[in-house]
């Protein structure tokens, strides 16, 4: 089944509460949540008090994707603070801390996942893949939200899927940025189960209906 996760970084922040019931209600599958340090990426969001704020709002998924250097140094304050995923990227730790962030996640009951900027190859990730529950493929560079889709991200895609799929595990794969109601069957095709959307959900005045156009595309 394909699921929705509307990210919050496009999201009117002098409204979020309204915004966040709207997709809630609206048939929206997980709450992404980006958190960007300004050093790991060139941008600069929200933290650990955002997200223990709104986890008293809503009791819907929320999938924290943490674009910070040295991830495994929050990964245990992001639990606590409400999240039930959370994503870290290969390229900000060295390989004996994201062992060491994987294990913390999974201490504290969360699911894990492992994100990859545009230029890092698919294998990077393949020895980790045992380990986690979702494969976040970037298809912008990370930092900044209302980018354009890459498609030569696609092969990525494929190259994930079929390797989880040659290990025979449950893993998801998670695609974020530019994906709308013209990217997603491009990205569905090719493997993808978890789809993040911000701009093409957020602009729109019916955002249940945007992102039914996303999932049915």
């Amino acid at each position: 089944m394909i699921k929705i996760a509307p990210s919050i970084l496009s999201a009117d922040f002098n409204t979020l509460g309204k915004d966040i019931a709207e997709v809630c209600s609206g048939g929206g599958d997980y709450l992404h949540i980006d958190v960007m340090d300004g050093i790991f990426v060139p941008n600069i969001s929200f933290g650990i008090p955002v997200t223990a704020s709104i986890r008293k709002q809503t009791e819907m998924f929320f999938d924290v994707h943490l674009m910070i250097t040295k991830p495994h140094r929050y990964v245990e304050r992001f639990c606590d603070a409400g999240a039930d995923l959370v994503s870290f990227h290969v390229e900000a730790d060295e390989p004996q801390d994201i062992f060491t962030a994987i294990e913390s996640i999974r201490a504290k009951g969360k699911k894990v996942g492992i994100a990859l900027k545009p230029k890092t190859p698919a294998e990077v990730l393949f020895p980790y893949l045992p380990l986690i529950d979702l494969a976040l493929v970037m298809t912008v560079e990370p930092g900044f939200g209302g980018q354009k889709f890459m498609a030569d991200m696609l092969p990525k895609i494929r190259t994930l899927r079929a390797e989880i799929s040659r290990l025979g595990l449950d893993c998801e794969i998670e695609v974020d940025g530019g994906i709308d109601r013209n990217t997603s069957p491009l990205v569905k095709e090719a493997g993808a189960t978890v789809l993040v959307a911000g701009s093409a959900v957020f602009r729109e005045s019916d955002r249940a209906a945007a992102m039914e156009a996303i999932r049915n595309a």
